[in-house]
């Protein structure tokens, strides 16, 4: 079985929460006492896992130019996708989805799973083609999110998103030309939020499937959000209406 490295104190820390059979062990900073780092080891005595004390450099030698805060850990298996069927038949309240139309920078990826999580979001979907998938660096901006949010990746995100209607959850598209604003628009509980990637938007397809769509209201000069913003404001204002 492979072995992977998380790093960081959220990934960390919510990897020893939800899997900690898969925590091989923890490296961490040993001149690093502070709350997070105390919260952290508590975690890893309760649930049995090793803990080695090291110093700044061997953590550096061990991920490479990335902002590891001063923990790592050794994670037994790959990081497993979600299937769509297993999330949706498991469901005691209406589903409450993000679907993702080309977004290719990991960081936005990662950006989006924490709102996603944030918002109580049941899973996190995007296409196969021309989408980043669950990288090191977006596991690591989503702070903890990729460990403990479904993600889904499908062949082909129109089919989905029919399915997903079959399944009486109604499909909203955010299109900077909607003729609906977010706060003045109405839908039903169950839903599936799609947003494109800034600037291109959804592609045609994607598009011509959803049921509805509306646009977040801009009042400046900028025309567009970063997709993780745009999907902060939507989540939450769906999120509000639920309750």
């Amino acid at each position: 079985m492979s072995s992977r490295l998380i790093y960081g104190f959220h990934a960390v820390t919510a990897k020893l929460r939800h899997d900690p059979e898969s925590v091989k062990e923890i490296v961490i900073d040993a001149t690093r006492h502070d709350a997070r780092a105390r919260d952290l080891l508590a975690h890893a005595e309760l649930q049995g896992v090793k803990v080695i004390g090291a110093d700044g450099k061997r953590l550096d030698g061990m991920a490479p130019g990335a902002k590891h805060q001063g923990v790592l850990a050794l994670i037994e298996g790959d990081r497993k996708l979600a299937h769509l069927d297993d999330v949706l038949d498991t469901l005691e309240e209406p589903a409450f989805l993000l679907v993702l139309d080309g977004i290719t920078d990991p960081r936005n990826l990662g950006a989006c799973l924490r709102v996603a999580d944030a918002a109580g979001v049941h899973a996190v979907i995007a296409p196969k083609d021309r989408a980043v998938g669950l990288t090191d660096v977006a596991a690591k901006t989503a702070c903890g999110a990729a460990e403990t949010m479904p993600y889904v990746m499908v062949t082909n995100l129109a089919r989905t998103l029919r399915e997903l209607q079959e399944r009486e959850i109604w499909v909203v598209g955010t299109a900077g030309e909607a003729e609906s604003g977010l706060y003045a628009a109405e839908w039903p509980k169950a839903t599936a939020w799609v947003l494109g990637a800034e600037g291109e938007g959804m592609r045609r397809l994607t598009r011509e499937n959803c049921d509805q769509l509306v646009k977040i209201p801009m009042h400046g000069t900028v025309d567009s959000l970063n997709v993780s913003v745009a999907a902060g404001v939507c989540l939450f204002e769906a999120r509000r209406r639920l309750g």
